[in-house]
């Protein structure tokens, strides 16, 4: 009964709504509108789901008032043959409304800002960080989300990256993304082996939501901030104008630096915001152990230290060890065909948030 009583509740809250936004008082008040529509597509998914509920409940009491009568013997048979396929229909809907209810994580609907870093394996973890970024590049094209580097620091002459930060704009992105944090692991022969050995390195990767100021607040006199030449390439304006930004925030001892701008103004731009970001983060993980603690958690999303993926290329497998998927179908991902994997990702944390009852 809580369970229904609670369906109705998010019902009647969705009629208000509508009603709101039919309301041309309302309508001229653009900031209100964006707020309920917004709160409108939040529970339409629930809302449609309770209203199938409701069709499914209604037509089973109306059958078990056939059967119970009696009459019509015909009438009975058909309705004890659709009796099983309505109650299975009512389970799979109360699954569904279940997942569904699960409170969304705030986060969610945030831009990112990621940062990619090779690990152990020397310039094959380099190559495979570079391949990485590629993978989120074109997963980013494919969602239509916008991509913008914020600091890049390439190996030399063999393609491979070091580290590299980038934002991500666009809808839903944190939400699609954060399970992407940890390290993931590649397993190949690398272009300079020439025994045809299987080498195993590995790459970090970090998502983290973008935050606005209400979110974070730093005072300045906890800033170090250090201005110097870019290098790499640029054009003229390389290592003639101090235009790059290193940020330390002394308390945290987090150093951020940005040189991709030629606008010293919007390098530091830039820092501050990957600044305030980790700054979130540090304190979203310390919630996260402590949750950690209380219940053992499938998607361990918080902990970085764990290996979460394999990329095997000799079987163009793919692994992620969280939630024992296996796809053979490395080459797709790698090309940024990622919409599978993190769909198994949502779900599997759905669903152990619903099994702790959360």
């Amino acid at each position: 009964m809580e369970f229904v009583n609670k369906l109705k509740a998010i019902k009647e809250k969705f009629d208000r709504i509508e009603t709101q936004l039919s309301d041309p008082g309302i309508v001229s008040n653009q900031a209100l509108m964006i707020k309920l529509s917004k709160e409108r597509s939040d529970l339409m998914d629930v809302v449609e789901a309770y209203n199938k509920y409701v069709e499914v409940t209604t037509n089973l009491k109306g059958n078990r008032e056939i059967i119970d009568a009696g009459e019509d013997g015909e009438l009975v048979e058909m309705a004890k043959a659709e009796l099983e396929e309505l109650k299975e229909t009512k389970e799979n809907l109360e699954d569904e409304i279940k997942l569904l209810l699960i409170p969304k994580d705030p986060d969610d609907d945030k831009d990112v800002i990621v940062e990619i870093r090779a690990g152990a394996g020397g310039e094959e973890a380099g190559l495979f960080a570079a391949d990485l970024y590629r993978m989120y590049t074109r997963y980013a094209e494919i969602r239509g989300w916008k991509l913008e580097i914020v600091d890049l620091n390439e190996m030399g002459g063999i393609g491979g990256i070091k580290e590299v930060i980038f934002q991500l704009s666009g809808q839903g992105i944190y939400g699609d993304l954060k399970f992407e944090n940890g390290v993931h692991r590649v397993q190949r022969v690398p272009a300079t082996e020439a025994s045809g050995r299987v080498h195993t390195s590995a790459a970090s990767v970090v998502v983290m939501p973008e935050v606005e100021d209400v979110n974070v607040e730093i005072d300045p006199g906890d800033l170090r901030i250090d201005v110097y030449r870019s290098g790499g390439a640029g054009g003229q304006n390389v290592n003639k104008v101090e235009t790059a930004i290193r940020i330390t925030h002394i308390p945290s001892g987090l150093v951020v630096q940005c040189q991709d701008e030629r606008s010293q103004l919007k390098n530091r731009q830039k820092a501050m915001k990957v600044l305030k970001a980790r700054l979130y983060d540090l304190e979203t993980q310390k919630q996260n152990s402590v949750m950690a603690a209380q219940r053992k958690m499938v998607v361990k999303s918080g902990d970085r230290s764990d290996k979460i993926r394999t990329y095997n290329w000799p079987q163009n497998r793919v692994t992620d060890h969280r939630i024992n998927l296996t796809m053979y179908n490395l080459t797709n991902i790698m090309e940024g065909d990622l919409d599978e994997v993190v769909e198994k990702m949502k779900i599997a944390d759905k669903t152990e948030r619903l099994n702790a009852d959360i």
